[in-house]
């Protein structure tokens, strides 16, 4: 892919909102805060979550990917070892460490200013490791291009997955999802 989808403002969740994150991940939502970034088709395709769950579980996945076809695609990369590969990169290379641990450091930030979770990690792995594409990924579509350098070097490797139009059709045919 050459570009990612651009930075969109957070905004309140819409009760269509709701309805899309919940067919996309088949639940209901989780300590959904604000819809975090917007897919070009429209619709959630990262969502902001509250560091605690409305049970006082902490849950430090501030970005959490909701949209199931760009979530696919990265589980692709995953599986052709590409978190490794970049986990092996950022032992060798103390540029790419120091970007990656200055997008940890963003991401706690960020975290920090909604609530602050003293001694939990940030996520995905940072800033040692790659754990996660899916959060980094839906790190850098919040943040945008230059802050998590592995989100945005796996965003620039997936398919254009809005290119087929919304993952999901909110009040259509019952709540039914569209075609995948």
């Amino acid at each position: 892919m050459d570009t990612a989808p651009p930075p969109t403002d957070p905004t309140t969740p819409t009760e269509a909102d709701i309805e899309a994150f919940q067919q996309q991940l088949g639940r209901p939502p989780r300590g959904l805060r604000a819809i975090a970034h917007r897919c070009p088709c429209g619709q959630p395709d990262v969502v902001e979550t509250a560091p605690r769950l409305e049970d006082g579980t902490p849950f430090p996945t501030t970005y959490y990917l909701s949209c199931p076809r760009a979530a696919s695609a990265i589980g692709t990369l995953e599986a052709d070892g590409v978190m490794k590969e970049m986990t092996a990169r950022l032992a060798e290379d103390e540029e790419l460490a120091a970007a990656y641990r200055a997008a940890h450091e963003d991401y706690i930030a960020r975290r920090d200013a909604i609530e602050v979770l003293q001694g939990f990690p940030s996520a995905g792995g940072m800033p040692d490791r790659v754990k996660c594409l899916h959060v980094l990924v839906a790190h850098s579509l919040v943040a945008g291009p230059g802050v998590n350098p592995l989100g945005d070097e796996a965003i620039a490797l997936l398919p254009e997955w809005w290119r087929k139009g919304p993952c999901v059709t909110p009040g259509a045919c019952g709540g039914e999802e569209s075609g995948r």
